[in-house]
């Protein structure tokens, strides 16, 4: 009989037992894959000593990748409370505490992010200073941590009180009880017990994604002028349905109520494209309501973010810990719209006002409200809620004692039973969520019960509704043709200077809608007619490539081919449902005539279709943007040997034709081929040179400026995931390449100042490879520049943040500080004075400037932050 026992799961989740060492590892765990070890029967209801609990995993292993393919790869929180909550390994008097803890096995980086992340999910903002940060006063900031330390049971602890860690690297390693875990490469592991091996594969193949763990069925919506949308029902544990969510459709705009797991599979499932969505109302950061917003970080337009200053910088504070990246760059992905609690927020028309509900972390319950005939319609959107009688137990006079005030219960029971058309409520229960029987005489018009992975109960039948997936709650119902109306703003960007009557004699053609799965256009076909996609998804399919990407609103089908008479290059099926404007080939050729359009079209669609084969811009970019693209890009031709020089590596460059290698020092890192890209480094993210280009045959490249690129989230996001990859194989995995490596003692335990010093770190390595290449003096100027920007930077965010927790030697870190940058600043000057730069070894200023300032005096502040409970 085996002694291991591997199970595959999903894709790119693994079920590893070793039944006789009593350990039990989910290898992989991207959103919900709890729920897939439960559909898979690896967790079930057992009993113990007449307690109840559930099976399940007691080791986690994280992949090396922390996104694959778009999506996030590490998503330990539910994997996590299960084990703590739900089996009772943290539960006192539980037959299942041992005092053996959970444990979370991978990559040093990993690891490290992990803890970081599930520290924020489990507390958000964790101290009062944090709370008045964002703009809380100090009375409220006080009012919120005391009710904070009461869920958490009177401390805010770091993770490591309830989880051991194992950094896996090329060494075998022990786990527990003779099982030893060894990485052979990327993402793979070699598992061995007593003389059996087993070997896990956490990579995706290209193109795969994770699967949701439930089926939904495809959904038609209209786009109603207020109607509410339930995208979600269930909760973190229900294995048929996606979590509480819902989306309102606003004079025909999109906005999203949170965004939980399998985001693109719900909203794919709904026939709604990331082009159609206006925006997004967070209510709070725990993973079932917050795991999907990669997805919307994928967009070609950045989404408006709505919510409360304090909601924000929890979302904020825990991505950064998942991505190892600066809480600022939230804003490179997303229009942010801080909302004001307990007023009224006009977003265009509608309004919204947020109304603290407790919890956690820091959480905002919704009310909607637009004007109609008699009066406002209201939508109140109440996840994530508490009942009453766990919020009055906590009720205390003592202000020294974890709690809340009578005045504090008296005010939210008053928020919550605030009368609406339509409420949704979050009935969970526990020590946590809401109960329906609280809104017994509710006199809401109607009340639907939700956040529940259990059939509702005879007694919450009567008292509220439910509502099946995709099920639409009109409020006022759309008397106008919202499709036209965003027709009219598409075609405007494809016939650019047309006068509107030229724009009006398209929008007469007809409207047709198509059902999920439909070949709408195969290749080689010439088509007669072009289709404008108005809503839903369509996937374009370049076989010969190998190449597939998804379409949303905007996007016009069949266009070159069309007007050049000649057979497409790829074949277009819905993914969803599809509503598109059909129009005739001849025509639309016409006005392209009549308004000198040709010349221009013929320019550009080229280019277009090339980069619309690629990976990088195969998906969501819509044709404006397109067509910036192509204004602004230029072509670049190299012969081979030569090296592509670090201005060249300022802006993105796509492989045309031909061949290049990518060089750290002398060895070789990869080769790139037609459609790969290079130089984001630089381009997007600030790191001139950080690695050498050299052309292997005669090549041509596309190079689009960077602050183009900058502004479009779905292209930064593939060049931050492929940029994250490179980085850390050769700057945090101890690589051998001739590199600055970042090294395990070099953290301080504070995540965001991590971050802060790693980057230092990728910048110092640009210098390295500029020195010992090019010496390009321009480059170099460049690269220090970035240093020392960065460095003022960074001091200052340092500073602020020992200042915020009143770290009592504060003046003399900051006459450090000055010294510091004095330093940089004149060996800069110092090199600019140099003849020649052969011989110039940066590796050890650097050290002995930076490194062992970290290593010494950072690390005294960091012991004083985390004694207050910041890491």
């Amino acid at each position: 009989m085996d002694k291991i026992i591997k199970t595959t799961v999903s894709v790119g989740i693994y079920w590893i037992e070793v039944a006789e060492a009593g350990l039990r590892i989910l290898c992989g765990c991207p959103g919900d894959s709890i729920k897939h070890l439960i559909k898979r029967g690896l967790v079930v209801p057992q009993e113990k000593q007449g307690v109840a609990y559930e099976s399940g995993p007691n080791a986690i292993l994280l992949s090396d990748t922390m996104v694959q393919n778009g999506d996030f790869a590490n998503l330990a929180e539910f994997p996590v409370l299960h084990m703590l909550y739900k089996q009772g390994m943290i539960i006192p008097k539980h037959p299942n505490n041992t005092g053996v803890k959970p444990l979370l096995i991978g990559q040093s980086e990993q690891v490290n992010a992990q803890m970081q992340y599930i520290y924020r999910g489990n507390y958000g903002l964790v101290s009062k200073e944090e709370v008045m940060e964002t703009g809380m006063d100090a009375h409220t900031a006080s009012e919120m941590m005391r009710m904070k330390l009461h869920f958490a049971y009177g401390k805010i602890s770091s993770s490591n009180a309830f989880l051991d860690t194992i950094q896996v690297g090329s060494e075998k390693v022990g786990i527990r009880n003779g099982v030893f875990i060894q990485r052979t490469a990327t993402n793979i592991f070699e598992i061995s017990y007593e003389g059996e091996r087993v070997t896990v594969d956490l990579n995706l193949k290209p193109g795969e994604r994770y699967v949701s763990p439930y089926p939904l069925g495809f959904q038609k919506l209209k786009r109603e002028y207020f109607a509410v949308i339930h995208s979600g029902e269930g909760d973190g544990w229900d294995i048929n349905r996606p979590s509480m969510a819902s989306i309102i459709s606003f004079q025909g705009k999109i906005f999203l109520i949170d965004c939980g797991p399998n985001l693109f599979y719900n909203l794919t499932a709904l026939g709604i494209g990331l082009e159609e969505i206006e925006g997004i109302f967070q209510t709070h950061a725990h993973d079932d309501h917050c795991a999907g917003i990669t997805t919307l970080m994928r967009a070609g337009h950045k989404i408006k973010f709505f919510a409360t200053p304090v909601v924000r910088a929890t979302v904020q504070k825990k991505l950064a810990a998942l991505l190892s990246m600066e809480e600022e760059n939230f804003q490179d992905y997303f229009a942010i719209h801080d909302l004001a609690f307990d007023v009224w927020n006009d977003v265009d028309g509608l309004e919204v006002k947020p109304v603290f509900s407790p919890h956690p972390l820091e959480t905002s319950i919704f009310m909607f409200r637009t004007l109609w005939a008699g009066g406002y319609k209201t939508y109140a959107h109440f996840a994530d809620i508490v009942a009453f009688q766990v919020l009055q137990r906590m009720v205390t006079d003592d202000a020294a004692k974890p709690g809340v005030t009578q005045a504090f219960f008296d005010r939210i029971r008053e928020a919550y039973l605030q009368p609406a058309n339509l409420k949704k409520l979050d009935i969970g229960g526990g020590a946590i969520h809401g109960m329906a029987d609280d809104f017994r005489d509710d006199r809401s018009d109607k009340l639907l019960l939700s956040h529940t992975s259990q059939e509702l109960t005879l007694a919450e039948k009567k008292i509220g509704s439910s509502a099946p997936y995709g099920v639409t709650d009109i409020l006022i119902p759309a008397e106008s043709d919202y499709s036209r109306r965003s027709a009219f703003a598409y075609l405007q960007s494809y016939l650019p200077n047309a006068p509107v009557h030229h724009i009006r004699i398209l929008l007469n053609c007809p409207l047709r809608s198509f059902n999920p799965g439909e070949i709408i256009l195969k290749e080689g076909v010439v088509p007669d007619h072009l289709l404008l996609v108005l809503s839903g998804m369509v996937e374009s399919i370049h076989a010969n490539d190998g190449v597939s990407g998804q379409l949303f609103a905007g996007t016009l089908i069949g266009e070159i081919a069309g007007i050049q008479h000649v057979p497409t290059d790829a074949t277009y099926r819905s993914s969803s449902f599809m509503h598109a404007l059909v129009i005739p080939v001849g025509l639309y050729h016409e006005l392209i005539k009549k308004n000198d359009l040709a010349a221009k079209i013929e320019q550009n669609w080229r280019i277009r279709i090339f980069l619309q084969s690629t990976r990088l811009f195969g998906e969501g970019v819509s044709h404006p943007v397109f067509s910036r693209i192509c204004d602004a890009l230029h072509h670049h031709y190299y012969q081979t040997g030569d090296i592509i020089s670090c201005r060249d590596l300022g802006s993105l460059n796509i492989v045309k034709s031909g061949q290049f290698v990518r060089l750290v020092g002398q060895e070789a890192l990869d080769c790139l081929g037609e459609r790969d890209f290079f130089g984001e480094e630089g381009a997007v993210f600030d790191i001139p040179c950080l690695f050498r280009v050299q052309a292997t045959q005669p090549s041509e490249t596309l190079q689009i400026p960077g602050e183009l690129l900058k502004e479009i989230p779905i292209v930064r996001w593939k060049l931050f995931e492929s940029y994250l990859k490179r980085t850390q194989k050769i700057v945090y995995s101890g690589s051998t390449l001739g590199v600055l490596s970042w090294r395990e003692e070099f953290g301080i335990n504070n995540a965001q100042m991590d971050v802060h010093h790693k980057k230092l770190v990728e910048i110092a390595n640009s210098i390295i490879e500029i020195l010992r290449s090019t010496q390009d003096r321009h480059s170099l100027e460049r690269a220090f520049e970035g240093l020392v920007d960065y460095t003022k930077y960074h001091f200052a965010a340092e500073e602020n943040l020992m200042r915020q927790y009143q770290y009592p030697d504060l003046e003399r870190h900051q006459r450090i500080h000055h010294v510091l940058v004095a330093q940089v600043m004149d060996y800069r000057e110092k090199m600019t004075k140099l003849d020649s730069l052969g011989g110039v070894v940066f590796e050890k200023f650097f050290f002995d400037w930076i490194v062992g300032h970290i290593l010494n005096e950072d690390r005294k502040y960091s012991i004083f932050l985390n004694d207050q409970c910041v890491f």
